[in-house]
């Protein structure tokens, strides 16, 4: 598995919402349209990755703050059937990914 190739497509998809499916939790789904534009655009503009919180280099996860609220997003990887983990999340072919916005507290 090549971590360039997955952070190249979690990139990709991140910013463009692109090659997978996008999910937000019911906290998340409860703010107004506006609002949640708002938070879509912070998460496809994410650029905080340290080697805190993207201890693999994948960029497969951000959190952020917005409206006074700490919120997460995470991208997992399934594969084709979306029942099972991807066998290899650097090919496409493969795998779908997921990406989550939530509360955090909604973790």
């Amino acid at each position: 598995m090549s971590v360039e190739r997955i952070r190249a497509l979690n990139d990709a998809f991140r910013t463009t919402f692109s090659g997978g499916k996008v999910m937000m939790t019911a906290g998340v789904d409860a703010l107004s349209n506006v609002l949640k534009g708002l938070l879509i655009a912070k998460v496809q503009a994410y650029d905080g990755f340290t080697a805190d919180n993207d201890p693999h280099g994948e960029h497969d996860f951000g959190a952020l703050d917005f409206l006074g609220k700490k919120f997460f997003w995470k991208i997992d990887y399934y594969d084709a059937a979306i029942e099972f983990g991807s066998e290899d999340p650097a090919d496409p072919s493969k795998t779908i990914r997921v990406l989550t916005i939530m509360l955090a507290e909604e973790y």
